[in-house]
């Protein structure tokens, strides 16, 4: 049999992992592959744009500590240790000894995420796997060869490379452009657009939409250039330079919530089964195929929630859990409830002294990481969920997911606290509408409507959005022969009642039924895209989340990077069908997910 020739698009985080499970099973896998190529549009390999010295800062910090990370040639904090003390300075690395628990900087991570690349490269190389690396090549099309039999990559200047199969793990991309002529930055990256020259100062409010991790890098960025952060006897204080009169950020929040804060876990590494198991979950689906949210809340996640209480001594939540009237709804808004403050940054003092008890007396708040655990487990059956819980999924759930789960580091909130105590930053609710802008315009407008409806206006010389990358759908799918010749399709999710369609305008009829567009691309469970004609698509997988928001809404973060690509590989080798075209079923891959230790 012929060995396959196979292209990986891009080379972050989600690339490494992919190599890391290709390296696991190269025993099997060098009988199959010849050769990988690996496409990269920056200059350096394997690092990734929110960890790449082009994109960010030395100020910036990541959010995840050594025992997060998902296994690799050498741990982060082993890697670390063996580092010169001239260069962990550089990263702002300057407290010891190295801790696995610690977050640091993104810069260290970028170069530890390169370097775990190279080994492993390496070792692929000696197991007799022929590597070609293009670093600088902007894929800007993939085409089917169907003659051929292959996939067609197409770089800028007309670069063409043939392949037997292909796997999509690009990162973040913005097509909204900046427009610097009002001062609005769609996005902080890279985020020395952003930086005053040396000695310049910005004397005037900085609107930042967004309080994601994202935005508290703008913060930390623009803060160490305008004036100094000092440990005192009340520990950090900022001082502002006084050239920088009037400099202020302020951050614009639809909810008026500032992140949970970093936490002791008791299982770091996420599982999809910790909580359940493929036979219970199975047994949930009803006639219809769905698996209910309301099922799977009193099912699943209601006994590991009162049992996560019980160990965080919280006898309060448990009496209103264990009422069987008490629904998912319910859970979100009281927990919610608890995390809104009149004034979030006194509300984010406040669980500072609890974050500060959990982490250095390690006692984990498991109801936290319980939560975590199941929406994660969840979202690797979304393809049972209907349309209407897709609907209440992301309207309900994962806002208030994606709030928990933040897990601000600690040194972060310690700036932020500090920036307040110096009235530098402050915090307005509302949701954000950016107006259009007019050749008149010299600055960014702005709506902000409230819960009850009143609308505000702003206007700011410097506005950055930091909400993220929207989801990337057909239309604006950067490889464009894939949509043209229906080699993908829109993501769906059929209606358990048909009265229902009128919940939402992204609706569709076929078959006297009705389909929701849930955002994205649709893929199968093996992360094989769909095509138009409803079958899956051997050649070409897809692992990049912004492309699959739909079909995988939570898979933010490098435990999801390295799951999806461990599907991917494990599908290679243990779900090989007769016809690869069939989309794998729930049964299939729900065998692989309770098997693998990497699940």
């Amino acid at each position: 049999m012929k060995k396959k020739q196979l292209a990986i698009i891009g080379s972050g985080p989600t690339a490494l992992f992919l190599l890391q499970h290709i390296s696991d099973q190269i025993s099997i896998l060098k009988n199959e592959i010849h050769s990988i190529t690996i496409f990269e549009k920056g200059k350096i390999m394997g690092m990734g744009m929110p960890y790449n010295p082009e994109t960010t800062d030395q100020y910036n910090l990541a959010n995840i500590s050594s025992e997060e990370i998902p296994e690799l040639p050498q741990t982060f904090a082993d890697w670390l240790r063996l580092q010169k003390k001239e260069v962990l300075e550089k990263w702002n690395i300057t407290t010891f000894p190295i801790l696995d628990s610690e977050v640091y900087s993104r810069l260290a991570l970028g170069q530890y995420f390169h370097e775990q690349y190279q080994l492993l490269i390496e070792k692929l190389k000696i197991e007799g796997v022929v590597i070609n690396e293009f670093i600088n090549h902007t894929v800007i099309d993939i085409a089917i060869e169907t003659k051929k039999n292959s996939v067609k990559v197409i770089c800028e200047k007309s670069k063409s490379y043939e392949f037997d199969k292909i796997v999509i793990a690009t990162g973040h991309t913005w097509s909204e452009k900046d427009q610097p002529e009002t001062g609005y930055f769609a996005s902080p990256w890279p985020i020395k657009k952003l930086i005053p020259k040396t000695d310049e100062y910005f004397n005037f409010p900085i609107g930042i939409l967004g309080a994601s991790l994202s935005a508290f890098d703008v913060v930390t960025s623009l803060a160490h250039r305008h004036g100094d952060f000092r440990t005192t006897n009340n520990g950090l204080t900022f001082y502002l330079n006084k050239k920088a009169k009037g400099f202020k950020i302020i951050l614009h929040s639809a909810q008026g919530w500032l992140p949970h804060l970093q936490y002791a876990q008791e299982e770091p590494i996420r599982e999809i089964y910790r909580h359940t198991n493929r036979k219970e979950i199975l047994s949930l689906v009803d006639s219809d195929g769905f698996l209910n949210l309301h099922t799977f809340f009193n099912k699943i996640c209601r006994p590991a929630l009162i049992e996560a209480f019980s160990k965080d001594k919280m006898s309060d939540t448990i009496k209103l859990i264990e009422d069987p009237n008490f629904s998912f709804k319910d859970f979100v808004s009281l927990m919610s409830q608890k995390h809104e403050y009149i004034d979030s940054f006194i509300g984010m003092e406040k669980e500072r002294v609890l974050a500060l008890d959990s982490l250095e007396n390690n006692k984990p708040i498991h109801w936290m990481e319980t939560i975590d655990n199941l929406i994660y487990c969840l979202n690797y059956h979304t393809e049972l969920l209907c349309a209407e819980d897709h609907l209440f999924f992301g309207k309900e759930i994962l806002p208030f997911q994606m709030n928990v789960i933040a897990a601000l580091p600690l040194n972060s909130a310690n700036i932020l606290i500090a920036l307040h105590q110096a009235n530098c930053i402050d915090l307005v609710e509302g949701k954000v509408t950016i107006a259009d802008s007019t050749p008149e315009n010299k600055e960014t407008e702005i709506k902000i409507e409230s819960e009850n409806g009143i609308v505000a206006t702003a206007s700011y010389k410097m506005f950055i959005n930091c909400t993220g990358q929207e989801k990337v759908e057909v239309e604006n799918y950067p490889f464009p022969s894939m949509a043209k010749m229906g080699t993908i399709r829109r993501a769906r999710a059929r209606f358990k009642e048909i009265e229902n369609a009128e919940l939402d305008k992204n609706v569709f009829y076929k078959n006297n039924e009705a389909f929701l567009f849930i955002g994205g691309i649709d893929i199968d469970n093996t992360f094989k895209v769909i095509r138009k004609d409803g079958n899956a698509e051997p050649k070409i997988h897809n692992i990049a989340f912004t492309h699959i928001t739909g079909s995988r809404p939570y898979s933010s973060g490098l435990q999801a990077c390295n799951a999806s690509s461990s599907i991917v590989v494990e599908s290679w080798i243990l779900l090989n069908q007769e016809n690869p075209h069939t989309k794998t079923s729930i049964e299939s891959i729900t065998k692989l997910y309770e098997d693998n230790e990497d699940l």
